[in-house]
């Protein structure tokens, strides 16, 4: 005779078969894990093609660009050709972005082919100055409300 479970012979012992339930949670791994998107593995940096060389090309500099550079020398910011503080204290140049962007409010200065406040700010930098420096320097720029900020290397050919 077989084991007893200490009941009665006429009353069924409750047993939970877990074989479908697992069987269950891995087709629904797999579905998850084929649906998931994949995301991508490395950063694209999107660098604008080489221009063609031509003779006598006059390029006329937008007046609303604002370039923000940086000295390593006496580690001084200048904004166009503004010295608007150190890298150790940015404070005047977040200061000064502030006033450049309400001025811009006030006058309706927008970007082209937009309704946006044009608040487009390139960082300029030698590639003598430490990392951390120009760091500082983009929280600065971000405190002042610029966006987007670019990044420009001075010798692109030695990098």
């Amino acid at each position: 005779m077989g084991m007893s479970s200490g009941g009665s012979k006429d009353e069924a012992t409750p047993n939970i078969n877990v074989t479908p339930l697992i069987d269950v949670l891995l087709v629904l791994l797999i579905i998850f894990m084929i649906i998931t998107p994949v995301k991508p593995s490395r950063f694209e940096a999107k660098v604008p093609a080489e221009p063609k060389k031509q003779e006598n090309l006059v390029v006329e500099a937008n007046p609303l660009t604002l370039v923000i550079s940086i000295r390593p020398a006496d580690r001084s910011i200048m904004l166009n050709q503004e010295a608007v503080g150190t890298i150790d204290d940015p404070s005047a140049l977040t200061n000064r972005l502030k006033e450049i962007f309400r001025q811009r409010t006030t006058e309706g200065v927008f970007r082209e082919n937009s309704n946006q406040i044009e608040k487009t700010v390139f960082i300029k930098s030698p590639t003598s100055v430490k990392y951390g420096d120009v760091v500082k320097v983009i929280d600065a720029a971000k405190e002042g409300e610029a966006e987007p900020i670019g990044l420009q290397v001075d010798d692109l050919s030695a990098v």
